[in-house]
């Protein structure tokens, strides 16, 4: 049994569940002693029959043929009011058959950093897993030190990955890898079942929702910094927010996290690392594409050479709405190349950068939030004779523009910060404070000028620890 406190300490605090109004959960439940145990992973809601996944994975490259849920249990399904299911998952609540000699804890900063960042994500409209609670246990955790323990509510489509079917695949258990693509085509991809090779049709779709999420990572300066197989779901959700990071300086070759010596899960090789991670998901679902190994590798091959034609129309588009056109033409590939060496060789910063092209459209309170993230005049002056030939009135790029760079990102000194907070003084205040910006991310205001400024040298976090 462990003792329990809410993350909004003394009171739960309503405010900021969102998830939970969307899922159709009563808020004032989520407020109460049973969910807080429930919620902690010390009492079972009704009908649930909590579990831990099993999957397979390659971390860094190298293969592992058992990792699983190490420290999460998954408690069932919630239909949401539109009708749609989702996974309820607690992190953190204990050992698992798969936990590796571990506890099954989850140190307090984890868990904060994953509630702010994915709900960060969720504002940004990038698809992602949701924080739905997080709970104080009152327990220390051994990591690198001591640390106040905490668990987190997690939300998801589904938490199928491609570490899931390689589970099955490296055992040889065809029957198990048909199994799980048949509940998910019927759970996630129905429109698809009745495909003349519904196989071959569920793996290009999860590539495409592959290509798309990652072409919107590198729009917003994201870096997952752990894109091992056993991290990526099938659905094309964001998972699994260990060592990553947005951004400050613009910088191509950026690494995070402090395990990845070799730079595998840098910034400018996240696309690269998708088309990896799915060529190991096609090898699993080889046998159930046709019944003629090479009929079916040339069916595999050729889906996967499309992945760079998803990427290469969902890249453009991204770049396109933060640069204001209407639609992307070829030329603004070499535009898009000069905007982002200019940013890596004066050392700006990528989200303020883009927020000060957002200003020369119309003029607002944010320029006095960009700091040194200026870019001269002449350097624009492509990029504004490319805007003197688009169709769109000036409001409708503004709109567009504010919608795609954001002003408020989950900066990682701010995350810090909220984290320092929590566990050194139990104040949660600071969290609160930060989560209530990332919520409302394109709408700039001055008196939150703080929360939108690049950190000074001393503030800057290089790398981050992955936090089981």
């Amino acid at each position: 049994m462990t003792t329990t406190t809410t993350a909004a300490s003394p009171e739960f605090d309503t405010t900021f569940a969102s998830p939970a109004k969307e899922l159709g959960i009563n808020t004032q439940w989520l407020a109460s002693d049973e969910a807080l145990q429930v919620l902690a992973g010390n009492q079972t809601a009704m009908g649930s029959a909590p579990m831990a996944q099993a999957y397979a994975g390659h971390q860094f490259g190298s293969f592992n043929p058992k990792l699983g849920d190490g420290r999460a249990h998954l408690l069932g399904e919630i239909v949401a009011p539109n009708g749609q299911r989702f996974d309820l998952q607690l992190k953190g609540s204990g050992p698992t058959p798969y936990s590796r000699r571990g506890d099954g804890r989850s140190p307090m900063g984890p868990v904060i950093r994953e509630y702010l960042l994915s709900e960060a994500m969720a504002a940004l409209g990038v698809p992602t897993t949701r924080s739905l609670a997080a709970v104080a246990t009152g327990e220390t955790v051994m990591r690198q030190g001591p640390a106040p323990g905490a668990v987190l509510t997690r939300i998801a489509p589904s938490h199928i990955r491609v570490g899931t079917f390689e589970y099955f695949a490296m055992q040889g258990d065809e029957d198990g890898v048909k199994k799980l693509a048949d509940y998910c085509l019927q759970r996630h991809f129905s429109h698809l079942a009745n495909h003349q090779q519904p196989y071959l049709s569920l793996f290009n779709e999860v590539m495409e929702r592959q290509a798309k999420l990652i072409a919107q990572w590198q729009g917003f300066g994201f870096i997952h910094g752990v894109m091992n197989t056993d991290n990526m779901l099938i659905c094309g959700a964001t998972v699994d927010y260990g060592p990553c990071a947005f951004m400050d300086q613009f910088d191509p070759e950026k690494v995070f996290s402090s395990i990845d010596r070799q730079g595998r899960y840098r910034y400018n090789q996240q696309p690269g690392i998708g088309q990896w991670n799915l060529t190991r998901l096609a090898q699993a679902l080889l046998p159930l594409m046709h019944t003629d190994g090479e009929k079916a590798l040339a069916h595999a091959q050729q889906a996967l050479d499309n992945y760079v034609k998803h990427y290469g129309a969902a890249y453009p588009r991204v770049m396109s709405n933060k640069l204001g056109f209407s639609e992307p033409q070829p030329s603004d590939q070499g535009l898009t190349e000069q905007l982002l060496a200019i940013m890596a060789e004066h050392q700006l910063d990528f989200t303020l950068c883009f927020r000060y092209l957002v200003d020369q459209i119309a003029t607002d309170a944010f320029h006095q939030a960009l700091g040194d993230a200026f870019i001269a005049p002449d350097e624009l002056i492509l990029w504004q004779q490319r805007l003197a030939t688009d169709s769109q009135s000036q409001e409708q790029r503004y709109q567009q523009m504010k919608l795609a760079n954001p002003a408020f990102i989950a900066r990682n000194h701010q995350v810090a910060v909220a984290i320092r907070a929590a566990e050194d003084k139990g104040d949660y205040q600071p969290f609160y404070a930060l989560l209530k910006v990332l919520q409302c991310p394109n709408d700039y205001q001055p008196t939150l000028r703080a929360f939108a400024l690049a950190p000074e040298p001393q503030e800057v976090v290089q790398h981050t620890f992955c936090g089981t």
